[in-house]
């Protein structure tokens, strides 16, 4: 058992609560950061490739998180914000703009367009707010096959290589400088959401989620503060659509579908809704359950001649996890590992009720 004695206010804003806790996550920063290392003895990078694609995953995530997990606004469509930051670095890229400007302007650009088009449905609440923003998910590939002179349309468009003071990074010429990018751009967002989450703007998300009359009891702009989460988390998911355009290198208005939307979705209420631990655990299950699907499948051809294809396996195994988490563990895989943690700590003084679900809304909102 630990105990953490705070002293000051600062100790509540501390990017650590104690030391072993930085230990443990400068150990976690060392072992990403010599990865690549053990891919290049082995000689075989394809395991890193889908790394990458959970890291690019947890960053697009993280944006979701904030919007869903911290501000309580539910969204469908983040995919659509993808779209517009993978598309929007693609284009300023072929109009002669180098990557270390493009990149950032692409999720900028994404923040400040998906603001401006969810501005009209923002002051919907619920399940109505998901079904806007899942209008919005579906219309995409009608709108990237309009901009056909831009986009490519049904054809697609190739995405050019990133290009840093005339070093050229691909994801197959060079995977682990790849990665490197990837990483960088995790870590950035980290530290951008936690100093959000500490900062007087990170506490007004906490308010709205929490109760949006008391939040505005309080003097707390609830059209501002909204467009300011919907425009950070737009931008973060423009970042990740842009990443994941390099890893993909060739895009079509079939790439960010509503499949892409609902899995977001379903990735962060698998890691724990409200945690940035939630949005990495989510993209971990989210990515690995594919590839672990088809080793599986290849183990039984291979070894007992069993030819397991199923159509909407995957799929289907999605929702039935999603389902059991809803019903048995709410908070997600985060949420249990607190659970245990505080278990562990308190014992033998931990109560059975202490993680009961309380009641999402307050007397004073049942009139809304």
């Amino acid at each position: 058992m630990r105990f953490v004695f705070k002293t000051s206010y600062d100790a509540d804003i501390r990017w650590f609560r104690h030391g072993a806790q930085l230990f443990w996550y400068m150990l976690l920063l060392g072992l990403m950061l010599a990865l690549p290392l053990y891919f290049m003895w082995t000689g075989n990078p394809y395991l890193l490739g889908e790394i990458n694609r959970v890291l690019i995953f947890s960053i697009a995530g993280m944006g979701l998180m904030l919007l869903t997990g911290q501000t309580g606004l539910a969204s469908l469509g983040h995919a659509a914000f993808m779209a517009m930051g993978c598309y929007a670095n693609v284009l300023l890229l072929n109009a002669g703009l180098p990557w270390l400007i493009a990149f950032p302007l692409a999720g900028l650009l994404a923040g400040l367009f998906g603001t401006i088009i969810i501005s009209p449905v923002m002051r919907l609440h619920g399940v109505y707010l998901a079904l806007a923003t899942l209008a919005l998910s579906v219309l995409t590939g009608d709108i990237i096959d309009l901009l056909e002179p831009w986009t490519g349309g049904v054809s697609g468009i190739a995405v050019p290589d990133i290009s840093i003071f005339g070093y050229v990074i691909n994801k197959y010429s060079n995977p682990y400088a790849f990665y490197y990018i990837v990483l960088a751009v995790v870590i950035i967002v980290i530290m951008a959401y936690r100093n959000l989450l500490r900062s007087p703007t990170g506490r007004s998300f906490a308010a709205i989620r929490d109760s949006e009359v008391s939040a505005q009891a309080m003097g707390i702009n609830l059209s501002r503060t909204k467009a300011t989460s919907f425009f950070l988390s737009c931008a973060a998911a423009g970042l990740a659509g842009a990443l994941f355009g390099h890893d993909a290198t060739y895009i079509t208005h079939e790439t960010f579908d509503i499949v892409m939307s609902i899995t977001l979705l379903l990735m962060i209420v698998i890691g724990g809704l409200g945690f940035i631990h939630g949005a990495f655990l989510g993209a971990m299950i989210v990515g690995l359950i594919p590839v672990l699907i088809a080793n599986g499948r290849s183990m039984l051809q291979t070894s007992f001649d069993i030819n397991l294809t199923i159509p909407g396996l995957e799929s289907a195994l999605f929702a039935a996890i999603l389902i059991g988490f809803i019903l048995f563990e709410p908070l997600g895989l985060y949420g249990r590992w607190l659970k245990m943690r505080t278990y562990f700590e308190l014992f033998p003084f931990y109560r059975k009720d202490m993680f009961r679900r309380q009641k999402s809304y307050l007397k004073t909102e049942r009139v809304q």
